[in-house]
């Protein structure tokens, strides 16, 4: 029986006892914050068991995707090392809510166990709970008794404490005694020596069980008390990689076709067969559990990133890589190889993953490319730091440095001192982490007086007025002092305001206070705004002075032409990520903004660069409603549901309550859920024009674009520019084809030049090949020579290599001015005397104040002291003739 037929005979199993099949949810827990990812079968149907929602049926069978790699429940450094631990793995699972119980529920696991499956009858042990005297809990000797019945005796029966066998949601809520079935998978000689019943729960890796079934009879009071719940509900999981291996009779879960696709694919594309060597195995077993995790994660929504889950994700992929690596000698990507063969196997099962995997595959080949940078200069450091450290610790501060400057995580560099027999120093990291965070505060920190309040209400309820005014009466509530940077500024406070505070991307406004004057209002004092900033969700607005006359009548005028240009910059945001999802598809996400007076900045999840094609497509799109002059619909106070209803989208970044304002521009364009300001009509927006694409993170790009006057300007500057360039030509009227002839112009100059240093470097190696002298069999050339490029001492090395046998070269060459060494020894000498170029190289070019390396047979070094080429060639003689 294969895997899949192992899963599907499972939900057929159920849904022939009346169970309605469901889908997995997502590894992201939607609206559940005590969890960071999906962890157990049940996770999504804690709703149901605390009553807060109805179930679609009262049976339910499914098989979850399950991340098991933060908090208590985190296997991810054993796995690899073992061959039964995973990241990700499934949970098959059958529900009953206030249905059927314990005299169902056993029955059917044994019958589907033993009947269907075939799994031996005489390697399963069962558990049951034994009670507890604190809870005042008796023996559960109805599942006892049902056991019983099934076994015929009480010989496989066992007793659990509450530890394994009385599950709890958490500190308060549902729970209940549950029964384990167990299975022995050692050989009959092990199981001759020792009764398989001692060692059940006893951690062995061979006996393990497969199956926990939870009654949940009890709720779990504050006061830890126990009452019974109205309802008994079943909550049953099934590890699914240990049950194919169970039924497939495997000592291990990669020797299962839950695996051994991938596993066959890391063979092929490394050249290293699995099975032979412990390292290399671990590897595997590493690379073919993380790409499990990695896929499903992204494909479920979570990009990887600096935070919470995206870094997990990180983490996950960057140990993969490391083992590649390492003991795979894999240095190219690899892993986005597998994302295609994993989406195959759950077609039919998780088919998000195979939906969407081609992007996958890129959002990891990408990570990848980012990471093996990082990693190959971290390991050439680490080497460094591990061969100077003495003992048997490598230094908290070498290991921030690996982390801080190198981007080297410092759980891989513990991994790494661990693999070398040595460890790092925890608490030193920890240390110099703490003062880094404490510098950064430093910098970031602000003095700040006591608040002098105004007013004697102390609420301080501030009404915001500026989505429909940009002018308002005011009184002064409350002032203080603040220092930063060593500048004084001052904060003030309003009992009502125009002034937008910075918030969801959206700049702070500027303007004035101004004293309204008895005689002429114009007259009072005016206190300029430089920004305005949210405390608490209380607007407070920042001044470099402060008003002579606290308790006078103001008025808050914001500034219009600042105001204006903003709106236009974040009503274009949104027509902005509309297009962006019309081009580019649905996986467009938002992940962050800067909209300000200036320019609007978007960052949104994509994978690739876009084109130029693509660029123009999604302007085309944003200026055509611009010309629309598209009417904003805004609906404040909306109930969030409601507002979903609507199709608004929520963005990165902004935190929503109960009620939330809805910003529409055409309901089948742009709905978005927004606290920002915006224009009245799109038509407002003038013009829109993207200056740069660029990439922020891996899968994150960002592009920055400007509106209204300010582009007009930019390409009225572009146009300037052609204008210029056309002047500079002094050709016909047409631009393109007077630069592209100075172009083609500037290639034959350029192969004219290649063609003469050929000639030169021709020359250079008919006068080297009448230096070589032979001694003892090596052909011997060391010279100081002048060579016009880098290629052609590469290619001069190179050409001499092929042409001579057994050659020694060293040649000190000046080029430009600049000193560079080059290393070049015959295979043959490599391998019967022992010389490597690469270490020969890295000793030479300390004459010429650099550093270099390479391959054994060649290398090379450049360096700053043109006046050390004489000592290369001196201590060249001297390395050969040791």
């Amino acid at each position: 029986m294969t895997a899949k037929e192992v899963r599907q005979t499972f939900l057929n199993f159920f849904q022939e006892k009346q169970h309605l099949i469901v889908d997995s949810a997502p590894l992201i827990p939607k609206g559940d914050t005590t969890l960071m990812f999906i962890n157990s079968g049940m996770a999504q149907f804690k709703d149901y068991f605390l009553g807060n929602g109805n179930p679609p049926s009262k049976r339910i069978t499914d098989t979850q995707k399950c991340l098991r790699v933060s908090g208590k429940h985190n296997d991810l450094d054993d796995v690899g090392i073992d061959t039964y631990h995973h990241t990700f793995f499934e949970m098959l699972g059958n529900w009953s809510f206030g249905d059927y119980f314990k005299k169902e529920a056993l029955p059917w696991a044994w019958e589907l166990l033993t009947e269907v499956y075939k799994l031996p009858k005489e390697r399963l042990y069962v558990t049951v709970f034994e009670g507890d005297k604190d809870d005042k809990l008796a023996l559960d000797t109805e599942s006892f008794e049902i056991w019983k019945q099934i076994l015929g005796g009480e010989d496989r029966i066992l007793y659990g404490n509450k530890k394994d066998n009385f599950w709890e949601m958490g500190d308060v809520g549902p729970c209940g005694p549950c029964s384990e079935i167990h299975i022995d998978l050692r050989t009959d000689a092990e199981r001759f020596d020792v009764d398989g019943k001692t060692l059940v729960n006893a951690d062995h890796p061979q006996v393990i069980e497969i199956w926990n079934n939870v009654f949940m009879e009890f709720e779990r009071k504050a006061d830890k008390s126990l009452v019974k719940l109205p309802s008994q509900h079943v909550d049953t999981g099934m590890g699914f990689e240990r049950l194919v291996r169970a039924i497939e009779g495997k000592q291990s879960n990669y020797d299962t076709d839950v695996f051994t696709p991938l596993i066959k694919t890391v063979e092929a594309i490394s050249g290293i067969s699995y099975g032979v060597d412990e390292k290399t195995d671990i590897a595997i077993r590493v690379i073919s559990d993380h790409i499990r995790a990695i896929s499903f994660v992204i494909a479920d929504g979570q990009l990887p990133s600096n935070n919470k889950q995206g870094y997990v994700v990180r983490r996950i992929l960057r140990r993969a890589v490391r083992y590649g690596y390492t003991y795979l000698d894999l240095k190219e990507p690899f892993l986005f190889e597998l994302v295609h063969i994993l989406a195959e196997q759950f077609d039919d099962t998780f088919p998000e993953l195979d939906a969407q995997k081609d992007f996958v595959a890129r959002v990891v080949k990408e990570e990848e490319n980012s990471f093996l940078r990082t990693l190959e200069n971290g390991i050439k450091r680490f080497e460094e730091v591990k061969n100077r450290t003495k003992g048997n610790v490598i230094d908290g501060k070498e290991v921030f440095e690996l982390y801080d400057t190198f981007g080297f995580p410092d759980d891989l560099t513990d991994l790494m001192a661990r693999e070398a027999g040595m460890k790092i120093d925890t608490v030193g990291f920890e240390k110099a982490l703490n003062e880094q965070r404490k510098r950064s505060q430093k910098d970031a920190s602000s003095e700040k007086s006591d608040w002098h309040e105004i007013q004697e209400d102390k609420s301080v309820n501030v009404d915001f007025l500026g989505y429909d005014t940009l002018q308002a009466k005011a009184k002064i509530v409350k002032w203080r002092e603040i220092t930063q940077k060593g500048k004084t500024l001052y904060q003030i406070v309003l009992d009502q305001t125009p002034f937008y505070a910075e918030s969801g991307g959206q700049v702070g406004d500027r303007g004035y206070i101004q004293a309204i004057d008895s005689d002429n209002e114009n007259n009072g004092e005016k206190i300029s705004i430089i920004d305005t900033q949210k405390e608490n969700d209380m607007i407070v607005h920042i001044t470099k002075k402060i008003p002579s006359n606290f308790t006078a009548n103001y008025k808050a005028i914001v500034s219009e032409t600042l105001r204006r240009s903003t709106e236009n910059n974040h009503s274009a945001t949104h027509l902005l990520h509309a297009a962006l999802r019309s081009v580019l598809g649905t996986h467009v996400q938002q992940r962050g903004s800067l909209v300000s007076e200036d320019i609007l900045r978007f960052d949104f999840s994509h994978f690739s660069k876009m084109t130029d094609e693509e660029i123009e497509k999604v302007e085309t799109i944003v200026n055509q409603k611009i010309r629309e002059n598209i009417e904003l619909q805004e609906m404040r106070n909306t109930p969030i549901d409601e507002a979903k209803e609507m199709g608004a989208m929520a963005l990165f970044g902004e935190k929503y309550g109960n009620s939330v304002r809805v910003v529409m521009f055409d309901k089948k364009y742009s709905v978005e859920l927004c606290g920002g300001t915006h224009v009245s009509a799109t038509g407002k927006i003038g013009f829109f024009k993207i200056i740069s694409e660029s990439s922020v993170a891996s899968g994150v790009r960002r592009l920055e674009a400007l509106t209204g006057e300010k582009a007009y300007n930019w390409i009225q500057e572009q146009n300037k520019l052609v204008k210029e360039i056309r002047s500079i030509v002094k050709g016909n009227k047409n631009l393109k084809e007077d630069v592209n002839s100075l172009v083609e112009q500037n290639a034959i100059l350029q192969k004219q030049i290649q063609e003469f240093q050929e000639k030169e470097a021709k020359n250079i190696k008919k006068n080297l090949l009448n230096e070589i002298k032979n001694e003892n069999g090596i052909n011997i050339l060391i010279q100081k020579i002048s060579i016009p490029s880098a290629d052609a001492l590469k290619n001069l090395s190179f050409e001499l290599k092929n042409e001579v046998e057994n050659l020694f070269a060293v040649l000190a060459a000046d080029i430009e001015g600049k000193p560079q060494i080059a290393v070049t020894i015959s295979q043959e000498l490599v391998d019967e005397k022992g010389l490597n170029a690469g270490k020969i190289v890295k000793d030479l070019a300390k004459n010429i104040k650099g550093g270099g390396g390479g391959q054994p047979f060649f290398a090379t070094a450049g360096g700053k002291d043109l006046s050390g080429l004489d000592k290369v060639v001196e201590q060249g003689f001297e390395i050969l003739y040791k």
